[in-house]
């Protein structure tokens, strides 16, 4: 019997929600057939070393829109190219939280996946619950400790011991822009939140829509996240949604941070509540939407169809939030497996996502960026550079700080809470005094 701790994520979730350049344009072809080359030649380069006795690998995860399933795709394919045989179970919708319940079914059953998709302090609770597999041996063979930054490093370990493998690292606090429309309606990029709502109202007036969003939980979390960013600054950030200061939560400045969520529903269309997020970017890239907060896994959507960084759409911080980097790691945390052929392929699950050429592979398709320091970015497009360039200096300037919204800050139990009042907000009259209120009651309450 699994047991349970005060942290446990077998306790019951909240009911809302408890969580991926140039000048010419290439063709969308073009672009598949270079992804699908690239994938060949690293999945014949993990083969070239791929250790014997393969087996099965059963991964748990919840990449399954367009960009997203053919980064999946990249790994499966270096998989089976080592003699492995690779089992997919993918668990579409809200934002991994039916993954995750999937998850827990599976562990209780006493049948773990080889492997899930887990993030941030949920692999500590999964850790304490003890089911995760240590795979210290297979990091000191790939030196790993070399080649992630500390901070990601520390978020694989449980009790200074690798459990989980970095893929990546996205950059939430991202606005994706169509320019043609911004310059059809007399507007700017905006840096700042006045600069944003300037735009929005030249858009509106012009009679654009100036805002794709999709009316579920995790974008209405992601958009609070990035508006409470940008209108209170890194220092508010934190002491709200890493410290859960309650003062903070309920005072002045979480008001003035609903009242410009307030304004940005005026922004929306009615036919948000529903959509998904990547619709929501394909309303972007084709012009029915001037804008839309999201993380760059949006930027998978843009590659796939064909369009290029810089020319047919922008990627710039979310206003206000420039010196900041909120970030969002994918891994892949591996669960204890009972026999010995299963652990064996286990660890060439773990070798092949740690791979330099996995990890170029995955994050071209992703829209993030790699999680080891050493890769190559000339193949990434501008964004992903800009990114990576972004990440270093905000390490530097202390102000690298995990997503809340995307299961990086806090137990699942506090962010399901927070979720809950920013969804009602979106959906009702609640006022933003009232709801700042409720948001300081509902951290108490979890």
């Amino acid at each position: 019997m699994v047991r349970a701790n005060v942290n446990s994520p077998f306790r019951k979730a909240p009911a809302t929600h408890a969580a991926h350049a140039g000048s010419k344009r290439p063709s969308a072809t073009r672009l598949r057939l270079t992804v699908l080359t690239a994938a060949a030649m690293a999945a014949v380069a993990i083969s070239a070393t791929a250790p014997s006795h393969a087996g099965e690998v059963e991964v748990l995860h919840w990449w399954t829109s367009g960009g997203e399933a053919r980064a999946a795709q990249a790994l499966r394919d270096m998989i089976t190219a080592q003699g492995d045989t690779w089992k997919d179970y993918a668990v579409a919708g809200g934002g991994g939280d039916n993954a995750l319940t999937a998850l827990k079914t599976r562990v209780v059953s006493g049948q773990p996946p080889t492997a899930a998709q887990i993030k941030g302090p949920q692999i500590q609770e999964w850790g304490a619950e003890g089911v995760l597999a240590n795979i210290d041996a297979i990091a000191a063979d790939g030196n790993w400790n070399a080649v992630l930054p500390p901070a990601i490093a520390s978020i694989m370990k449980y009790q200074g011991h690798y459990v989980a493998a970095p893929i990546n690292v996205h950059r939430v606090n991202w606005l994706w822009v169509n320019p043609a429309m911004l310059a059809q309606a007399g507007a700017t990029v905006p840096t700042t939140m006045a600069s944003f709502f300037e735009a929005a109202d030249k858009l509106k007036a012009a009679g654009m829509l100036p805002l794709a969003h999709g009316g579920d939980p995790m974008q209405d979390a992601t958009l609070f996240e990035s508006v409470a960013l940008g209108v209170g600054g890194v220092d508010f950030y934190r002491k709200a949604f890493i410290e859960l200061d309650a003062a903070t939560l309920s005072g002045p400045t979480m008001v003035a941070v609903f009242e410009a969520m307030q304004r940005i529903k005026g922004y929306i269309d009615k036919g948000s509540p529903g959509r998904d997020w990547n619709l929501g970017t394909v309303m972007v890239m084709n012009g029915k939407a001037a804008m839309q907060f999201m993380g760059d896994w949006a930027k998978g959507e843009f590659t796939a169809a064909g369009k290029v960084a810089g020319t047919d759409y922008l990627c710039v911080p979310a206003p206000g939030t420039a010196g900041a980097f909120t970030y969002n790691i994918d891994s892949l945390a591996m669960f204890t497996q009972s026999s010995p052929q299963a652990r064996v392929s286990q660890a060439h699950l773990a070798t092949a996502v740690m791979s330099p050429e996995f990890q170029t592979v995955f994050n071209l398709n992703k829209g993030s960026i790699p999680a080891r320091i050493d890769v190559a970015l000339d193949r990434f497009d501008a964004c992903a550079q800009q990114s990576s360039a972004d990440l270093r200096a905000a390490s530097s300037a202390q102000t690298l700080i995990p997503s809340f919204s995307h299961k990086m800050a806090m137990s699942p139990a506090v962010e399901g809470g927070i979720v809950d009042v920013v969804s009602r907000f979106m959906h009702s009259s609640l006022s933003p005094k009232a709801a700042a209120a409720q948001l300081a009651a509902a951290v108490k309450a979890s």
